[in-house]
């Protein structure tokens, strides 16, 4: 159904509610679970990999609404998860696939968001929705469906005014601090893999989770590292402990103002000369490091077909994104890093966005430092930024060879 504006009309129990902060209702079918869930609404323009998506943990808090307007065909499986659970909020989708083909499904998406208790929504107009956001930007929301369609207290069908103020009561994402809601309480190890299976390690890796996706620690175990992943909470002291030939700092969700403890930890990292590569949240944690802002995003970006060009080669990249902030950094131009009277040197963006020319990459010019703001691990495709990691593990290869020849 089409959106509805006015607030006096009746819900019946088979249908879902999506109630944004801005007044607009839309009205459809329950999908997954029903119930009620709320968060911040944001779109993810994917044709494909909508479990690597519903598994990120970077969507925490979030409702995803997808673009495509067919999704489930292929079910979902044990192999494709970025993590142990789901981690949206809650799902919207235009019309969910009533058969799953693939040999690999164990089971449909729609039982698999009512197993893990995720509340969704379908059937309505995702296009119209979207073309909304785009324009008033991504904002709070909630959906309900089922028994939260009726009051509690009364018995009576709820209103569209007590369902608003049940979504204007819900947390703004700026200024949220997520990452710990999401990280390892344990470390855990990657081995080498592929052609380095069962060899001794080329190097060792730190990789900080601030809400990791598997795929990352294994595409460096692809390149022979080992690869500890370890929780956010862990110490300068901790880590140094670990003997790492390389630090990493993963994707996550919030607002990376909030980061501070991990912002001085990263400094650390730096101020002791380990190689650093991070990942979207890992890079702004580096530009807030680095003494340059970061700010939010009207709409963010989120899906497989971002363009981005590499600076340093000239060359344009299909990437994977999923991120609602940004780093506040000069695009063209190679500056002295604000932070303590220039003590971490020269920087420059190294790649940007080509739809809108955000920060996508900051590269450290006289300490081996870089980062991308958005996915190369990409599990779900595309492929072009995979050599990122081979510059990491390059990074780490001449920090090693500049020891021995100390």
């Amino acid at each position: 159904m089409n959106q509805i504006d006015s607030e006096a009309v009746s819900f019946s129990p088979d249908e879902a509610v999506l109630v944004l902060e801005d007044g607009q209702v839309y009205v459809g079918e329950p999908y997954g679970a029903t119930g009620v869930t709320s968060g911040e609404i944001v779109f993810a323009t994917g044709m494909t990999g909508y479990q690597e998506t519903l598994t990120d943990p970077s969507y925490d808090r979030q409702i995803v609404v997808q673009t495509f307007p067919h999704i489930g065909d292929t079910g979902i499986n044990q192999e494709d998860p970025e993590s142990s659970r789901i981690w949206v909020a809650g799902y919207i989708v235009r019309d969910p696939s009533p058969n799953v083909s693939n040999w690999r499904a164990t089971g449909s998406l729609d039982d698999d968001l009512k197993k893990q208790g995720i509340v969704g929504l379908s059937h309505i107009d995702t296009r119209k929705l979207v073309r909304h956001l785009r324009s008033a930007g991504v904002m709070r929301a909630a959906i309900f469906s089922g028994d939260a369609l009726t009051d509690p207290a009364t018995g009576a069908p709820r209103t569209v005014e007590s369902m608003l103020d049940e979504v204007k009561a819900t947390p703004q994402m700026k200024g949220l601090n997520l990452y710990g809601e999401v990280s390892t309480k344990e470390t855990y190890t990657i081995e080498p893999c592929g052609e380095f299976e069962g060899k001794e390690p080329l190097f060792t890796v730190a990789a900080v989770d601030l809400g990791i996706k598997a795929m990352t620690p294994h595409r460096m175990a692809e390149r022979g590292c080992r690869v500890h992943v370890v929780p956010s909470t862990i110490t300068f002291d901790e880590l140094t402990a670990l003997n790492p030939d390389g630090v990493f700092f993963s994707n996550g969700p919030g607002d990376p103002e909030q980061a501070g403890p991990e912002v001085e930890l990263l400094r650390q990292v730096l101020d002791a000369g380990y190689p650093f590569f991070g990942i979207c949240f890992g890079n702004q944690l580096l530009g807030r490091a680095l003494g340059f802002g970061t700010y939010k995003l009207k709409f963010g970006h989120r899906g497989i077909n971002q363009p981005v060009k590499d600076v340093t080669t000239g060359k344009v990249e299909v990437t994977a994104h999923n991120h609602g902030f940004a780093v506040d950094a000069p695009i063209g131009e190679t500056v002295e890093a604000p932070y303590g009277d220039g003590r971490y040197g020269k920087v420059f963006v190294s790649h940007v966005d080509l739809n809108d020319d955000v920060v996508e990459g900051l590269q450290c010019v006289d300490i081996p430092a870089f980062s991308v703001q958005y996915h190369p691990e990409a599990a779900a495709g595309p492929h072009d930024a995979a050599y990122l990691f081979d510059r990491f593990v390059d990074l780490m290869k001449s920090a090693k060879e500049d020891t021995r020849n100390a």
